[in-house]
């Protein structure tokens, strides 16, 4: 027995059975989430339909009450029959010639609508007018209808059955008197066809054993192919739509009027609800079955497929590890041993240029190295050639000179050596790297330029992003000193506001300064990164008209970029401008002391 089910362990056997298990358990799965919802949405689309039916034949109905309703208000209205009543109101005489009149337009307006048999016009004393004979209107209906007409005002009122033709269906409306303040002066009796207000399928309900029944204000039954008794249906809770009926069961939908007061009853079979069903679960059991003949077929023949080509590069693979790394010999099966075969092949390739770029990276890496180390002679050399300068402009008394050579080496040795170093330094460092600046830029300005810088002792141990106030410096000056006659001060000051935990550096010239319109287009470029920005003072009156900038143009940007890099969690604006023509620019800062002195401190 354990020899036979070995013998079956095979691989092949193993995807088959695995399959098959599979496609069964996601038959049984799909089949089950498939048909309750598919279902249950049967169910309700069906009663939905059902109801819609309701719905529509009760809308139906309505509209023709409503053209019964039109018509008849149009023959209580209209001058002939108001002229004739109003005689009958004060006695007066009718002549057969007006009557002839009156019916030829009766008939008319009879003959322009749909289901309304005749009309019948009659006097406020009951005596008949139309059609031209004697009867009177109390031998036609009972005086509870008059008084329900009278009672109505003019509003069409439903008789029901014609008492003396059951073909017809009555209506009355008690004519008013436009002229007498719409007193009554007669009533209008409406005779109609009771195929009228048949259902509009009807017959085809019959066939399908559905029941169609329309009921008027008091529930008396007004059409309807149910022969049996209503008691069972209107005696029925209407909030249970099940109903039953000669030993079988029916959904009811009921619709009423809220123009006509009637209830529309649709009944149908519970079988015909369920029919849908029935056919769904059927096909699902057959579709199944069909599914799991045709899947155990592919199963077999893709197990085959798949199993043999993978023996066969199992021994291929088997001989490469005995032996160098080689590209394996290419298989002629489906995609996936394809695929397998061919990324194996890619491995090996992969591989080898792994050892091939690791070997070269080595060399390159050695490379570099060297070019570093003597990158690293650059400097040094340019700061040996400039303390030459130096100790040459001294011996031939160039005093202010050889200050400054120092200050021009003291500004390249903070802004190349510190490259490789950390990015943040002590502020009282930028401020001294500030000073060796402005020692040079008064070379050019000479004694027009003046600065004051103003530290505290606590904000001098902040630190700050490397460069940060040097490039608001520049543009004061040169947009500052460069476009102003005469003396021109900058101002650098620094202090910690030890209750926000922040610190306040203030760049301010008494420059040229800027309109509204420029500070605006100022602040706008600073945050979108353009490089028309201005930094501290922006554009000069005199840039403004010529169209030119001098300067740097994107200190500004640059500066807000990397505070919002350095202190991505800050959403207020870090960068606040202040500017007035020909009263100069500031430039406020504003840095977390706590967050600087905790990583950096």
């Amino acid at each position: 027995m354990l020899q036979a089910l070995r013998k079956w362990n095979t691989l092949r056997n193993q995807v088959l059975f695995v399959f098959l298990s599979v496609m069964v358990i996601v038959l049984l799965v799909v089949s089950v989430m498939t048909f309750r919802p598919i279902s249950s949405m049967l169910q309700a689309n069906t009663e939905h339909q059902i109801q819609q039916v309701a719905v529509e034949a009760n809308g139906r109905f309505e509209s023709l009450y409503e053209q019964v309703n039109m018509v008849s208000k149009l023959v209580t209205t209209n001058k002939n029959v108001q002229n004739v009543l109003q005689r009958k109101y004060y006695h007066n005489d009718v002549s057969f010639k007006d009557r002839q009149e009156l019916k030829g337009i009766v008939n008319t307006i009879q003959a322009n609508s749909d289901g309304i048999s005749s009309f019948e016009l009659y006097t406020k004393e009951s005596e008949r007018i139309l059609p031209l004979d004697g009867a009177s209107l109390s031998g036609r209906i009972t005086d509870e209808w008059i008084a329900k007409a009278d009672h109505a005002g003019g509003r069409l009122v439903w008789i029901g059955d014609d008492p003396t033709d059951k073909n017809y269906f009555l209506a009355i409306r008690r004519v008013n008197l436009m002229e007498e303040h719409y007193t009554t002066g007669g009533y209008l009796l409406v005779s109609m066809y009771r195929y009228y207000f048949q259902f509009a399928n009807q017959q085809l309900a019959s066939a399908a054993d559905q029941y169609s029944i329309l009921l008027g204000q008091d529930l008396e039954t007004i059409n309807s192919n149910y022969k049996g008794s209503l008691t069972a249906i209107l005696d029925h809770p209407q909030q249970m739509p099940i109903v039953a009926l000669d030993g079988q069961q029916y959904i009811m939908a009921r619709q009423q009027s809220t123009i006509t007061g009637w209830t529309v009853l649709i009944l149908t079979p519970v079988s015909a609800l369920y029919e849908s069903v029935h056919v769904l679960r059927n096909g699902i059991v057959y579709a199944g079955v069909i599914g799991i003949v045709i899947y155990f077929i592919c199963s077999y023949f893709l197990s085959t497929l798949i199993t043999k080509p993978i023996l066969r590069l199992t021994h291929t693979m088997q001989q490469a590890i005995a032996g160098p790394m080689t590209l394996n010999p290419k298989i002629h099966t489906v995609n996936e041993i394809n695929e397998l075969n061919s990324t194996y092949n890619q491995l090996v390739k992969e591989t080898n240029h792994l050892i091939k770029m690791v070997y070269e990276k080595e060399i390159t890496r050695n490379r570099s190295e060297l070019k570093a180390l003597q990158a690293q002679i650059n400097p040094h050399f340019l700061f040996n050639a400039l303390d030459a300068l130096r100790w040459s402009l001294e011996e031939k008394d160039q005093e202010e000179l050889a200050e400054q050579v120092v200050a021009m080496s003291n500004l390249f040795r903070y802004t190349i050596t510190r490259q490789s170093d950390d990015e943040w330094v002590l502020l009282r460092e930028e401020i001294r790297h500030i000073d060796n600046y402005m020692e040079i830029m008064k070379m050019r300005f000479g004694e027009r330029l003046h600065y004051r810088i103003s530290l505290s002792n606590e904000a001098s141990q902040v630190r700050i992003p490397r460069l940060l106030i040097q490039p608001l410096v520049e543009n004061a000056i040169l947009h500052g000193a460069g476009n102003k006659k005469g003396d021109c001060t900058i101002t650098i000051s620094a202090q910690v506001d030890a209750q926000q935990r922040q610190l306040h550096i203030v760049v301010q010239d008494d420059g040229p300064g800027m309109t509204q319109d420029m500070l605006d287009l100022v602040q706008r470029s600073m945050k979108e990164g353009g490089i028309s920005t201005f930094a501290n003072g922006g554009e000069s009156r005199g840039q403004v008209a010529g169209g030119e900038s001098s300067g740097n143009g994107i200190a500004l940007s640059n500066v807000y970029q990397r505070l919002h890099l350095y202190f991505p969690e800050r959403e207020e604006s870090r960068i606040h401008i202040e500017s007035k023509l020909d009263e100069g620019t500031r430039i406020v800062i504003e840095i977390p002391f706590h967050m600087a002195d905790v990583r950096h401190g």
